[in-house]
Parts: structure tokens; sequence; C-alpha cells
């Protein structure tokens, strides 16, 4: 035994023998490193196809689904790999999965991703409204779809030219404009829906709702009032959580015939 040992010490002191155990054992890793990397590419790997051409728009059901076994080489691109990411999903509005494709992640969309997906929510005479909002002002992304929203308006009640000075000249004037807005959807800056996927965490801004005519031109004159430091609020109320949630109304008169005196609305 001690003879091993010794034999063992004076090769290892030997610099040649050091260099060639260390070729033996990098080659060793390599070869294993390899041989693992070829056999992760030719497993089979299960994935979601269509299993009859999807057109543009359409909700993707169960049966529209089929699974086959492909290698890791084949997946090229942003290849859906379950069916759980697909089923119940809508095909984009810009493309046609063609019967045995595979499913990319640009062509399944969820369906507030839809174009017409929100027009179809809100009566016939109202018009959208982007509201834009940070996650602070929606309370720690905390303003869903299908939320009541009050509108609040903070602004400075600045003198027009020829007005004569008031006690209420260059205050701050803050109010409720508008109750009872029911949120249609929330969109981070991309367009896209920030509570459509929660694995992901994105950012608001803007929230979605639909007015009359009359009340959105009322927003906007207020939006556009930036020489009064104008700001629109929104504030969550309970309403949503009521069977009759109250109807939407213009809250403060005072308000509405303040932004009215200093804009200006062209007709067409």
């Amino acid at each position: 035994m001690a003879n091993l040992v010794q034999g063992i010490k004076r090769a290892l002191s030997n610099k040649n023998t050091v260099t060639v155990v260390g070729v033996i054992l990098a080659f060793i890793v390599l070869y294993v490193g390899y041989n693992m990397r070829i056999q992760s590419e030719l497993s089979p790997i299960t994935v979601p196809y269509a299993k009859t051409k999807i057109n543009p728009g359409v909700q993707i059901t169960a049966d529209m689904i089929g699974t086959r076994q492909v290698t890791e080489s084949m997946l090229v691109g942003n290849v859906i790999r379950t069916q759980a990411e697909v089923v119940d999903k809508y095909s984009s509005s810009d493309t046609v999965i063609p019967e045995g494709s595979l499913f990319y992640d640009r062509q399944v969309v969820e369906k507030e991703q839809l174009p017409a997906s929100i027009i179809l929510q809100y009566p016939k005479g109202y018009v959208l409204y982007n509201m834009a909002v940070t996650t602070e002002t929606t309370y720690g992304n905390s303003i869903y779809p299908g939320n009541y929203i009050d509108i609040y308006l903070k602004a400075v009640n600045k003198l027009a030219d020829g007005e004569t000075m008031t006690a209420d000249a260059d205050k701050i004037m803050l109010g409720k404009l508008m109750a009872n807005v029911e949120v249609l959807a929330v969109k981070d800056s991309a367009g896209k829906p920030v509570f459509a996927n929660l694995d992901e965490q994105r950012t608001p801004a803007m929230v979605v709702f639909a007015v009359p005519e009359e009340y959105y031109i009322l927003l906007k004159k207020a939006e556009y009032l930036r020489t009064y430091d104008s700001t629109l609020i929104p504030v969550p109320t309970n309403e949503s959580l009521k069977d009759e949630p109250g109807d939407l109304e213009i809250t403060s008169e005072q308000l509405k015939d303040w932004i009215n005196k200093v804009t200006v609305w062209t007709e067409t």
C-alpha cells in the first residue's frame, strides 16, 4: 500500500504526467458535455399544433389543438410549448394560423388585445377615452377592468385676460367632476392589457372607459388645460360591488362651467 502511495506521489510530481492527466480530464468533460447537449436536442418534446386552419380573431378551443413530438432543434423562434398557453386564447387579428402549424407567441393573444374587443363593451353613442395614469395614480396598480371610478379635477384658478381679481384667483381647485365611470381596460404603454398575464409585471399607462360624447369633450378640454396645471385623477369606488351601480353623471356643474368658460369647442 505504501509503495502504491509513493508511486502516485512520484507520478503527480512529474509535470508531463500532470499535463497528460489534465488533457484526459478536459477531454472527458467536453465529451460528456457534448453528449448531454446532443441527447437534449434529440430528446422529443411534446408541443401543441393547429389541427385546422385558424382565421384571425378566432377563439382557439381544445378541439382545434393537437400535440406532436419534436426535437429541441426544431423549435425555432418563440414557439409555444404547452397547450395551456393556447386553449381559450384568440388568434391575433393580423395572422392566419395554417393547419399543422405550431403556435408562436405573436399569433396567440388575450381577448382584450383584439382591436374590436373593447368596442363591443360600450353602448352606441358612447366614445372611448384613454386617461393617462401611473402606478401611483392607480393606487399601486389597484384599478382593474370592471371597477368603477370617480374622476376628480385639480387645476389652478388662474385669471383670464381682462378678469378682475377675486378671492379665488390663483387658488388650487379640486373637485369631483364625474362619477360612476366603468373601467373597460387598463393598458401599458405598448397597449397591452396590464392584467392579461399575471406572470408578467406590466406598468399601467392608461385607463380606458367609455362616456357620452358630451362628457368626452369635457374631459378632453380639461386634459388640454395645461396652462391651468390641470390634472385628471381616477379614484376607485365601491360601485362595482353593488347589484345596481349608479349611473354615469357629471357631479360638479361649477367645474363643468369653469372648463367651458376657459376653452372653446369648434363644431365640424
